[in-house]
């Protein structure tokens, strides 16, 4: 993928630094921070926690690191639950638009 101008400057001046990450990298900090801190990154921002935990163990136990979460994860649990295997596509839904609560019928693989 292409990228904008501010970001190709930055590379090319020497101010900014672009690493690759895998996508399962992204995925496995995605649910490391969602289950350590209970917040939900968005998977964009998953890759940059990947990252960031690449950096960590370059730069030891006295590094900084800042990380900025933008978006939210919460539009990607579909994406998320098929990744992990969670989502149950043969679980039948039972439940009346007048009722608070609904019921899966099915086990979740």
């Amino acid at each position: 993928p292409g990228i904008g101008p501010e970001h190709s400057y930055l590379k090319d001046s020497g101010r900014g630094e672009y690493r690759a990450v895998t996508d399962d990298a992204a995925m496995q900090a995605l649910r490391l921070l969602s289950r350590t801190e209970g917040i939900i990154p968005a998977i964009e921002s998953a890759h940059a926690l990947a990252g960031a935990l690449d950096l960590g163990k370059e730069l030891g136990k006295d590094g900084l690191i800042l990380v900025n979460l933008s978006g939210r994860g919460d539009k990607d649990m579909d994406t998320a639950a098929r990744y992990f295997g969670l989502y149950d596509a043969d679980a039948a839904v039972e439940g009346d638009a007048d009722s608070d609560r609904a019921e899966i019928e099915g086990d979740a693989k």
